[in-house]
């Protein structure tokens, strides 16, 4: 069953979706803390904490005074209004400059008219009733009838006089600026033009025709003077409004006004027109983020089914977020930066897992953006400095990691500050340094807490953690010294394993240190009867050969459960105890078990001659159980490298097909990665050595 490459070829091998679901019991405990997990976080978030709350909207009248609880600093979305609307109204309109073609436009019509009039005046088939009515059926010019009356009594050189006064003044005033909304002003200047030479009755018609024809040559820019408006409003920075605890909010039968209501909602006294929908939409959206997480754990990690601890920390940390963001976040602007969402982010990384804490860090700034009221600026805040944090805390193995996760939280935590800042202009040069402030402040608290918790939350859980790891891959640890002393064959055994178990958790991204402690200490239970291993009977003798096949068997079997009471004595990790307990699965002792039927007598039971189990039910147990192969090979002591990549595939297909790596959520990918990882540690320390001559005496 191997392809060209010698991978693992198994058509019906489990894949991570098939790991077997949890006894019904553990299923039913998981869904009812779901609906407690729910139930409790949307109550954090509907719950009010204040004691009064008001329905009233603007222009009602306040049934009573009401005084601020407590005091409060927030952006007025009123206040700042006023001063945008207030800045754009400082701006003069704009307008183009005079146009010459106005000015063209106009003169040739001015010639057209007096030609017309002039026609009028000397066509000799027209009445003097009948001249006024042409001149009245003009479009566009709007005469008086005492103008029309002395634009046909003038004789004609009087009217020669006019037609050219009335060119050379509408020449003259058009030169200047005529906005619009100042024509009346321009006409009413038109008089001062005039000759002085003139009679009355011209006159008239020179200012009259004058005042027709003349129109604004500069004209108004609407969208130039919408654009300087709207600069000007830009450059209004967001209004803060305080209240100080005790102060009057409003007193009682007056009018309420925008700001009154703003200072209301900011202290959350103002009672929600729709709290039974609002307390529904609540309930669906936690009910949505714990379904995701739940489906990520089903689909990604299906180990933590196993785990009910675990699954508990995860629940208290969705639950600590919410009071956190209930009690910071509303009515607070610089307190709600200190929301310590990567400190709750870092901690599922460093005592479940990373991925985890990554899925934690999305919800978590769902949850923020929500009990903020659509605040992307405070979501993205809290989703880059969780993020970050959990991260940098991949493969935390040394105490300097918080400190340098701190360094990145607050880092993130300034760029996404200065990001929204230039994106919105927000903010003037002391409050982008009191958030930037606040900024480094919260990766501080997020490092500080994640040490704290790491140091005591971990133990108050029974969590395995780097640190307790790292302890114990110390050679001086009592009971890997007694593995020492007393088995120092298991030990040998137990270092080869280690090293082959690290180099594939690497590969298949599992945990490396978990995986190679659990190494060092999965066959500690052989220090109790060492001498029934053979790896430890260094003189020859065998004392299996004087015990029947059960009684051998039973010896052999027992080293797990042996291991298992030496690990709690010793208050070693539960992860480790699992590994102890798993990494024989519920396979046969085999060879006892053979020898036990061709021994006939009465009939041979199998349970008697199998491990108890469980099976592995994480990737470091398995990875150990497979890393057990080196005793095979060192037994079988294979002449090629072949012979050796042979037995080590068939090891890990026999405990495939046997059903031992069911539950352990191991791909196919993985196993060809874990043989190859096999494989390059084995072959290096089984490799063929040079026969050196003899020396000649």
């Amino acid at each position: 069953m191997t392809d060209r490459s010698g991978g693992i070829s198994f058509a019906e091998a489990n894949t991570p979706s098939s790991v077997p679901l949890p006894p019904w019991r553990t299923r039913l405990g998981i869904l009812l803390l779901s609906l407690l997990l729910v139930v409790a976080v949307s109550g954090v978030l509907c719950v009010r904490l204040e004691p009064e709350s008001v329905d009233l909207e603007v222009g009602e009248v306040a049934p009573r005074r009401i005084l601020a609880p407590r005091s409060v600093t927030f952006v007025s979305e009123y206040l700042t209004e006023q001063q945008r609307e207030e800045a754009a109204r400082q701006v003069a309109p704009v307008y183009t400059a005079p146009d010459p073609e106005i000015v063209r436009r106009q003169l040739a019509q001015a010639r057209g008219l007096t030609d017309y009039l002039t026609a009028v005046r000397a066509d000799p088939y027209l009445s003097p009733e009948e001249r006024k009515k042409a001149i009245e059926a003009i479009d566009g010019l709007r005469l008086s009838p005492s103008a029309i009356n002395a634009i046909l009594s003038l004789d004609s050189v009087s009217w020669s006089a006019v037609v050219t006064d009335v060119h050379t003044i509408l020449e003259q005033a058009m030169r200047n600026e005529i906005r619009e909304g100042e024509l009346t002003e321009a006409q009413r200047r038109i008089g001062a033009m005039v000759s002085q030479s003139l009679s009355p009755a011209s006159t008239e018609a020179v200012v009259a025709l004058a005042q027709a024809l003349l129109v604004p040559n500069s004209l108004y820019d609407e969208a130039t003077t919408e654009e300087r408006r709207q600069q000007a409003r830009d450059r209004v920075l967001p209004v803060s409004h305080s209240l100080k605890q005790g102060e009057v909010v409003v007193r009682e039968g007056e009018l309420v006004t925008p700001l009154d209501l703003e200072e209301l909602e900011a202290l959350g006294l103002r009672r929600a027109e729709n709290g039974l929908s609002q307390a529904a939409g609540t309930i669906l959206l936690v009910g949505l983020l714990v379904a995701l997480l739940i489906a990520y754990i089903h689909r990604s990690q299906p180990e933590l089914w196993y785990r009910p601890r675990r699954l508990l920390l995860l629940a208290l940390s969705l639950l600590a977020a919410a009071i956190l963001a209930r009690l910071l976040v509303p009515g607070h602007a610089l307190l709600r930066y200190l929301f310590p969402g990567a400190a709750l982010a870092m901690l599922c990384s460093v005592l479940v897992n990373v991925q985890l804490g990554a899925i934690l860090s999305v919800l978590l700034s769902v949850l923020v953006g929500f009990v903020s009221g659509g605040s992307l600026d405070l979501a993205v805040y809290t989703l880059a400095g969780s993020l970050v944090g959990s991260l940098a805390l991949w493969h935390m193995e040394q105490l300097h990691y918080f400190t340098r996760a701190g360094a990145l939280v607050a880092l993130a935590n300034m760029v996404s500050i200065v990001a929204f800042g230039l994106v919105e202009r927000s903010y003037d040069t002391t409050a982008l340094l009191q958030l930037l402030g606040v900024s480094v402040a919260n990766g501080a608290l997020s490092a500080s807490l994640t040490f704290a918790g790491y140091a005591f939350v971990g133990r108050a859980f029974g969590i395995t953690t780097s640190l307790q790891l790292l302890e114990l891959a110390r050679p001086t640890h009592p009971l890997f010294r007694q593995l020492l002393l007393n088995a120092p064959g298991t030990y040998h055994h137990s270092i080869i394993v280690a090293n082959m178990a690290e180099r594939a958790a690497e590969l298949v991204g599992a945990d490396p240190l978990l995986a190679r402690v659990g190494a060092y200490y999965h066959d500690i239970g052989k220090t109790l009867r060492p001498y029934f291993f053979i790896e430890n009977q260094s003189d020859g003798l065998n004392p299996h050969d004087r015990l029947d096949p059960k009684t051998s068997a039973k010896i052999i079997i027992s080293h797990t459960q042996d291991g298992v009471a030496l690990a709690r004595q010793y208050a070693l990790p539960e992860r480790v105890q699992d590994i102890i307990a798993q990494h024989h699965g519920t396979t046969l002792a085999g060879f006892f078990y053979q020898v036990a039927n061709k021994e006939g007598g009465s009939e041979v039971s199998e349970s008697d001659f199998r491990y108890p189990g469980p099976v592995p039910d994480t990737k470091e147990a398995a990875i150990v159980m497979l890393a057990d192969v080196e005793a095979v090979v060192r037994a079988k002591r294979p002449r090629t490298p072949q012979e050796m990549d042979q037995i080590i595939h068939q090891y890990i297909q026999d405990k495939l097909v046997t059903g031992q790596l069911d539950r352990c959520n191991l791909t196919l990918r993985d196993l060809d990665q874990i043989r190859q990882a096999f494989s390059g540690v084995l072959k290096s320390i089984f490799h063929p050595r040079i026969q050196y001559p003899e020396k000649e005496e």
